[in-house]
């Protein structure tokens, strides 16, 4: 199956759209996936005539759109937000920094982020939810359960208003499983789910790379959650092999620094499986992009777009509708 290799535009939002189309129409890539900071897609200017204009910019190099994505505004609907999340807002989303009143902001911003997507003719939205509970990942002082069932609560309370907006404008969210969101693995997602009764509109955004230094079987994900797969993110990552300096959480190190247990790379230079994952997607039958989110701390940006680029579209294979030994048989 030839899905279509896009590139994740979020950690280029410092080119304006019309340089990063070139450069994405050199690499070889099919479409972007556009990040709503940049100037890369405004979901406040998201009228049809505004969307019918991006669209023919995209395709006068050669690129399609199959996803937009807003982590930055997800990730406000359910954290504790304090001063970091006035850098990576909209002025008019953190408002006067009241906290309340910034999630709820976000809210609003996600769900206009969902009508925008259908402006545009997207039928997927990618991003964070953020969590009132991920600060008590490990349980000491004592957590109660109680205090953990709240916060995905929380989650859900706020979530299924918005998701709601969505399944009324036809598109679907992708949450990508991340530290730091109410999903993380298998079982946080699995309950994540269950925290907004099982909303036809709730999905994921795959991305390997969260999942494997965690530890985390990153192919079953795909097979246990194959109907709520929506978008897929091609991000490599390497772990020591040996005893290192500092653990999964990090250390409080940099990206890039040596001591680190972990660290990003790009596609096909960590130990993620690819040929593994574009099988197990050719087998639940995801026909979406493969999305390249490049982040590796020691290497350029493009040399690696570029060959990250080059790496799936090798990867990528017809598959069959018969038996290799069908010839054997009668």
């Amino acid at each position: 199956m030839a899905r279509p290799v896009t590139l994740f535009t979020g950690q280029w939002a410092d080119l304006p759209l019309q340089t990063l189309c070139a450069k994405a129409q050199s690499f070889g890539y099919d479409g972007l996936e556009l990040a709503c900071w940049g100037d890369h897609f405004d979901v406040t200017q998201a009228e049809a005539e505004a969307c019918d204009a991006k669209r023919q910019f995209l395709g006068q190099h050669g690129l399609s759109c199959w996803a937009i994505s807003n982590h930055l505004a997800g990730q406000a609907v359910c954290d504790l937000i304090d001063e970091r999340h006035q850098t990576i807002l909209p002025g008019h989303v953190w408002g006067d920094g009241d906290p309340e009143g910034v999630r709820q902001r976000a809210a609003e911003e996600m769900m206009q982020t969902a009508r925008a997507a259908a402006s545009f003719g997207v039928p997927v939205v990618n991003g964070f939810t953020g969590s009132s509970i991920w600060h008590l990942l490990y349980s000491f002082p004592p957590v109660p359960p109680a205090v953990i069932d709240a916060g995905f609560a929380d989650f859900g309370r706020r979530w299924i208003p918005i998701l709601d907006v969505f399944q009324e404008v036809g598109v679907k969210f992708a949450l990508e499983v991340h530290p730091t969101e109410i999903a993380f693995d298998i079982v946080s997602a699995e309950r994540a789910i269950e925290a907004v009764d099982g909303h036809p509109c709730f999905g994921f955004n795959y991305d390997p790379s969260h999942l494997a230094y965690q530890g985390v079987d990153y192919i079953e994900f795909l097979y246990r959650f194959r109907e709520r797969i929506f978008h897929a993110h091609m991000k490599d990552v390497t772990w020591s092999s040996t005893p290192a300096l500092s653990g999964v959480f990090g250390g409080h190190l940099a990206f890039g620094d040596s001591r680190r247990y972990w660290d990003f790379r790009s596609v096909g230079r960590g130990r993620i499986d690819f040929e593994r994952i574009v099988r197990a997607l050719n087998e639940i039958r995801y026909a979406g992009p493969l999305s390249v989110e490049w982040e590796d701390p020691g290497m350029d940006r493009e040399h690696g777009a570029r060959e990250s680029c080059e790496f799936l579209k090798r990867l990528q294979f017809p598959t069959s509708d018969r038996a290799f030994d069908a010839a054997f048989g009668d």
